[in-house]
């Protein structure tokens, strides 16, 4: 039948003809999109006792429209990533209940019921005792099952092969890594900030530092990535009294530097402190960076000793764990710089009434994140860099 893009009135007939729901006359649909690039449906029934999610990536990015195209086999990196992670961390992604190749959809649970993490931090409320150290077993567990330590050479080699995305891969090294520090359309910023863009795109240290991390990720082939790990792809809340976080959107999933997603996650987190710090209402935002990579490096040590190829020794562990944390301090600078005067900025700044000290500070610490990576040896350390801005 071919590709074709599903309207709200589509839904009840597709989850049908997909053997996902029995009849399409007990279903109502209502358009839920607000990420950037997809769509996302509910369907639930009449009562109320059932629903499904469908996501469709479209043939261009969903806030552009047409203008911007873009091939929507992005949802096959997605479909993948969430049937890697299933094998080793069910309780941290949604449910997927199928996908379908033909439509570049996925029929998936339900999260209604759980709150975007961005959502709520900007709303005032703390992560909690558990979302953090989450988000860091989740990188563990994921890097750790599609790396050369978890998986045989042949698999690896043959997930490396299905997972490139050299589309989605040009859109980080360009709007992450290479457009925040050069002239071009896609850039925008506060005009209060007007001099530390143009200082950032005359810093010939900054900008060889930020090539170094380019390279890394572009050649850097250490295990599949979420690839877009932040805190607007981050769901939590609670069911039957147990906390609950849940990873989704992974479309952007493709084999490079376990620090990369890592790097993301710190980014938003320190971003996600400033704006508490603007407001008041600091709480238990400075504890995140500590606490995921604690529970990264745990998790990651103590997998190690099922490791496929037993070459590697704790000595090599050690040496890779110290990559892994330079890697993620460099990322988070890169992550924090081009969300301020990059494309696609974050309303944890863009909301406050008056952004510009929040995204200053911001701006700074993402800078001397890049600039010292490799200084700032533990979580205290950047700490102290943060505490270091005044």
């Amino acid at each position: 039948m071919g590709y074709r893009i599903l309207e709200t009135d589509d839904i009840p007939d597709y989850l049908h003809e997909r053997g996902h729901w029995e009849d399409p006359a007990d279903i109502s649909v209502r358009e839920v999109s607000d990420g950037n690039m997809n769509r996302v449906f509910l369907a639930t029934n009449a009562d109320g006792t059932r629903s499904l999610a469908v996501k469709q990536a479209l043939p261009w990015v969903r806030v552009a429209g047409p203008s911007w195209p873009m091939n929507p086999d992005r949802a096959d990196a997605e479909a993948r990533a969430y049937e890697q992670v299933a094998r080793v961390a069910p309780d941290k992604i949604p449910a997927v209940h199928g996908y379908d190749p033909e439509n570049y959809a996925l029929v998936m649970e339900d999260m209604s019921d759980l709150e975007v993490l961005r959502t709520l931090l900007n709303e005032g409320a703390s992560y909690g005792p558990h979302t953090s150290a989450r988000i860091g077993e989740f990188v563990a567990q994921f890097s750790f099952a599609t790396s050369d330590f978890g998986m045989a050479s042949a698999d690896r080699k043959a997930l490396i092969a299905a997972s490139v995305s050299p589309e989605l891969c040009k859109i980080t090294e360009d709007v992450v890594l290479s457009e925040p520090y050069i002239e071009h359309e896609h850039n925008h910023w506060h005009e209060g900030l007007d001099d530390l863009a143009r200082e950032f795109r005359t810093d010939t240290r900054l900008r060889t530092e930020v090539a170094d991390l380019r390279h890394t990720f572009m050649t850097s082939a250490q295990a599949l990535l979420h690839g877009d790990l932040h805190t607007g792809s981050v769901m939590v809340g609670a069911r039957e009294g147990t906390p609950v976080v849940r990873v989704f959107d992974p479309e952007f999933s493709f084999v490079g530097p376990i620090g990369y997603d890592l790097g993301l996650y710190w980014a938003n987190a320190l971003v996600s402190e400033e704006r508490a710090r603007a407001l008041g209402r600091l709480t238990d935002h400075a504890d995140q960076l500590r606490l995921s990579w604690e529970a990264f490096e745990t998790e990651f040590r103590r997998l190690w000793p099922s490791r496929v190829d037993t070459f590697f020794d704790d000595a090599y562990l050690d040496r890779f764990l110290r990559r892994v944390w330079t890697d993620s301090v460099g990322y988070a600078g890169t992550e924090i710089v081009r969300r301020i005067i990059g494309f696609a900025h974050l309303t944890d700044l863009t909301t406050l009434e008056d952004p510009v000290a929040a995204s200053r500070r911001a701006l700074l610490l993402g800078r001397e994140l890049i600039l010292r990576r490799e200084e700032l040896t533990s979580p205290q350390a950047v700490r102290e860099a943060v505490a270091s801005l005044g």
